[in-house]
C-alpha cells in the first residue's frame, strides 16, 4: 500500500536515528535498502546493515556536499586515467540496464581509525563525514578533508544527481532527498537487503522484515509525491 503518511512516519524516525526500509522501484534496481542519517550512524546500526542487511555500506552525499569537498563520481576519475591505463577503457561501465551513470566517487577511512573495516571504524569514519559535510555547507576549511580521511578506505561515497530526484530516483538521491525532509545533513548511510538465496530481498519480503521489527517501509515514488505535494505541484 501506497501512502505519504508513511514518509511522514519515516521523517519522525529518522530524526529519533532510526533505520527507516526505501525501496526504489519496479523496474529499476527492485531493491530495498536499510538507511540511517549519517549524523546519528553507530556500530550497532553498522552491525544491522553487515547482518540484515548484507549488500555494501555506502554513504550518500548531497551534490553540494560533494562539491564543497572536491569529491568526483569514480567514473570520471577513470576517464581520465584511461592513456595511462587503457584497461579502465575496456572496464567503462556504458552497459548499465537501469541507469545511465553509476553514483560511486571514492572510498574512505578516518585517521583514527586502525583497518577501517570493523563496525566501530566505519561508524565513526560515517559520523565524521557527517561532521564534515555540514561544516563544508556552512563555510569549508579547504585541506580539512585530507587532513581528517585517508583514501582508499573501507567506506564507500556515492556522489547523488544534481536535482535529486527530478533526474535520477536510485536509493543514493531517496536517501538524501529524506535526509533534506527531515531537516538532517543530507549524508546517508545505505546498505542493500539481500535474501538467503543470496538474491535481492523481495520488497513483500523487506516489508515484513519492517513491520516485524518496527521499522518503517517506503517506496521511492512516495518520497516523490510526498515532495510534489508539499511543494504544491500537482
Amino acid at each position: 500500500m501506497i501512502t505519504v503518511s508513511r514518509v511522514k512516519d519515516a521523517i519522525a524516525a529518522l530524526r529519533k536515528g532510526e533505520i527507516v526500509l526505501v525501496y526504489d522501484g519496479n523496474g529499476r534496481e527492485e531493491e530495498t535498502d536499510l538507511v540511517v542519517a549519517g549524523q546519528f550512524i553507530t556500530r550497532e546500526h553498522i552491525m544491522r546493515m553487515r547482518r540484515d542487511g548484507g549488500g555494501l555500506i555506502c554513504v550518500a552525499m548531497h551534490p553540494k556536499v560533494a562539491d564543497k569537498l572536491g569529491l568526483p563520481f569514480l567514473v570520471d576519475v577513470w576517464r581520465q586515467a584511461q592513456e595511462r591505463y587503457p584497461v579502465l577503457k575496456e572496464l567503462e561501465a556504458n552497459d548499465i540496464p537501469y541507469d545511465e551513470k553509476s553514483s560511486f566517487s571514492i572510498t574512505v577511512n578516518h585517521r583514527k581509525t586502525f583497518t577501517g573495516i570493523t563496525d566501530a571504524d566505519r561508524a565513526l569514519t560515517i559520523k565524521e563525514l557527517a561532521k564534515l559535510s555540514m561544516s563544508a555547507l556552512n563555510g569549508y576549511s579547504p585541506g580539512e578533508f585530507g587532513r581528517n580521511f585517508r583514501s582508499p578506505g573501507h567506506v564507500v561515497l556515492l556522489r547523488a544527481a544534481d536535482g535529486l530526484l527530478d533526474r535520477r530516483l536510485g536509493h543514493t538521491e531517496l536517501s538524501v532527498a529524506l535526509m533534506e525532509l527531515a531537516n538532517l545533513t543530507p549524508v546517508a548511510a545505505i546498505c542493500e537487503m539481500l535474501g538467503n538465496d543470496g538474491g535481492s530481498l523481495p520488497p513483500d519480503k523487506a516489508e515484513n522484515y519492517a513491520d516485524e521489527h518496527g521499522l518503517v517501509f517506503l517506496q521511492g515514488k512516495e518520497i516523490k509525491k510526498f515532495i510534489k505535494h508539499s511543494s504544491g505541484i500537482k
